[in-house]
């Protein structure tokens, strides 16, 4: 007797079948950015007529509300629902613009994000952290899509020296958590934005591996480019510096463009302002060009969760990915920003009957030479794919695997949760170095304060003995603004490092229970938390 196979469920008729996600860094800092208001107002009408129009946008560095009411104003049309967040001392620029109601919203901090005595910097001040969305675009109860727009600490050092990295990394992990709650909850997540890290960098591992989540442009481009042409994992490649055209097509480059007048030097932007439009040649070399700015979307369905005798369920693909906004404004010809805007469009799919058998959904079948947890990861190797040139014009590789919708579909995340273990020893290894400067940072700070207090009543002691009057307000001045840094160094060491160290110890108690569940080390789980010298 044949099992009765039910019809695989429709989506309604008012529920879309498409979805386009943009994400852009719209470089709106007060006082700061060239040029602001006449490109935020061109940003807006850019929006707007895009075709075809976004359902959902995330900007970052919008940071103030006068810029948000103007983008807001322009792209009323095609998104008429819209959130600004507050966070920090000056606002973490992240806005949300939609094609439908907003439910539900919420702004998390970032708990490592940046040092108050880097104040030049300002990433402390903002208060970084996810600006989270629930979007419902359809009537079913998981038409919803859960979006994430972020924009982490950005990379101001490098080498064995970045003291950032810890930041980096921790909020990676953070945000991997938010991801993977809201996919748990059954509904399909996005997370956008400005990611200031490199493709398949230890924060783009942490997030597709601690989150069902996948890297949109990674699944149709796997061999784009891991980083500038002058970063050592590009280096060992072996590729050719590429063109600003191949950077733009194929690598996904949005910042530090060759083609972004805000990447010129002082001569260039000169003859931008005697109305020379400087157009750059696709065939150019573009060195510096990286791809910073992500999509990450909860691609397909598990396939445990079709049961035996069902037909496999529709679920959302990744149809296509793109750089946009690479306009520049029509009067004074410069790029809208610096960096350029990403764009995918998703697909509502139904597998194909040839791909789905009595027992649910199964994988079509792969070359015997591919690496499944490659093409996992999504850093599979066509092997056809043709190395970076310097040439606009060559041919485009061809499709990945994963490019197939229903090979998308039908990925399992199952085999694919944790990061190897010596990965986890490289982050409590980072952890340990951050921490143990930190600590340093606190005691000297402490000290700090506890010498400008003495210093502070020696002088006063002096002003009575002072024999002239200039003297008396030299010692005065000397021991106010003295005692002035030592309290606000005390403050720090009391009130910040401590905070700081904390955050430090949660996130390192949630890497080593990770690393212990991620290895089935039992004893490592029922152990007590490890103490960190200077408790």
């Amino acid at each position: 007797m044949t099992d009765h196979v039910q019809q695989a469920p429709r989506p309604s008729s008012s529920t879309p079948t498409q979805l386009n996600l943009l994400t852009l860094n719209c470089w709106g800092l007060l006082h700061i950015s060239a040029l602001r208001t006449p490109r935020i107002a061109h940003i807006g009408h850019t929006l707007s007529t895009t075709s075809p129009p976004p359902d959902i946008v995330c900007l970052q560095e919008l940071f103030t509300q006068q810029d948000y009411r103007a983008i807001r104003r322009a792209t009323r049309q095609v998104l008429p629902y819209g959130k600004y967040y507050h966070s920090g001392a000056f606002g973490g620029g992240l806005a949300i613009l939609s094609r439908w109601p907003i439910e539900e919203s919420s702004m998390v901090p970032y708990p490592l994000n940046g040092r108050p005595t880097a104040f030049w910097r300002g990433d402390w001040y903002v208060g970084k952290g996810v600006a989270c969305a629930r979007v419902r675009f359809g009537p079913g109860a998981r038409d919803v899509v859960e979006v994430f727009n972020t924009h982490t600490h950005a990379p101001y050092e490098s080498g064995p020296k970045d003291s950032y990295i810890c930041h980096r990394t921790a909020q990676a992990w953070e945000l991997s958590k938010l991801l993977r709650a809201a996919a748990e909850r059954g509904h399909l997540v996005a997370a956008l934005g400005d990611f200031n890290m490199l493709p398949l960098s230890l924060a783009h591992r942490l997030i597709t591996s601690h989150a069902p989540v996948r890297d949109v442009w990674r699944i149709l481009h796997p061999d784009s480019a891991l980083g500038p042409s002058h970063h050592p994992a590009e280096r060992a490649r072996g590729r050719r510096v590429p063109s600003v055209a191949f950077n733009l097509r194929e690598n996904g480059a949005t910042s530090n463009n060759a083609s972004n007048t805000w990447r010129w030097n002082k001569n260039q932007r000169n003859k931008l302002r005697s109305g020379d439009p400087c157009a750059v040649d696709p065939d150019t070399p573009d060195h510096r060009g990286q791809r910073i700015d992500y999509i990450f979307v909860s691609t397909g369905h598990f396939p445990s969760r079709t049961r035996v005798g069902e037909a496999a369920a529709p679920g959302w693909v990744v149809d296509s990915a793109s750089v946009t906004m690479t306009n520049r404004h029509p009067d004074l010809h410069v790029s809208l920003s610096d960096h350029y805007a990403v764009q995918a469009t998703l697909r509502l799919h139904t597998p194909s009957p040839s791909t789905t058998g009595q027992d649910g959904p199964q994988t079509p079948s792969r070359p015997a030479s591919a690496s499944t947890s490659a093409l996992r990861s999504g850093a599979y190797l066509a092997p056809d794919s043709p190395t970076t040139s310097t040439s606009s014009s060559d041919n485009p590789p061809p499709a990945p695997l994963d490019s197939d919708p229903d090979a998308q579909l039908h990925y399992s995340r199952s085999q694919d949760t944790s990061l190897p273990l010596p990965l986890y020893d490289e982050i409590l290894s980072m952890i340990h170095r951050y921490t143990a400067r930190e600590q340093r940072q606190q005691r000297w700070r402490g000290i700090h304060f506890y010498v400008s207090v003495a210093v502070w009543i020696a002088c006063l002691v002096a002003v009575w003995f002072s024999p002239r009057n200039f003297v008396a307000f030299i010692l005065t001045l000397v021991a106010s603004l003295g005692l002035t840094a030592g309290v606000v160094d005390g403050l720090l060491a009391l009130l910040f490092f401590s905070s700081e160290l904390r955050a430090l110890k949660e996130f390192e108690w949630e890497i080593r229970n990770t690393k212990a569940v991620a290895s089935g080390d039992l004893v490592a789980l029922a152990e007590e938390d490890p103490v960190i010298k200077g408790d």
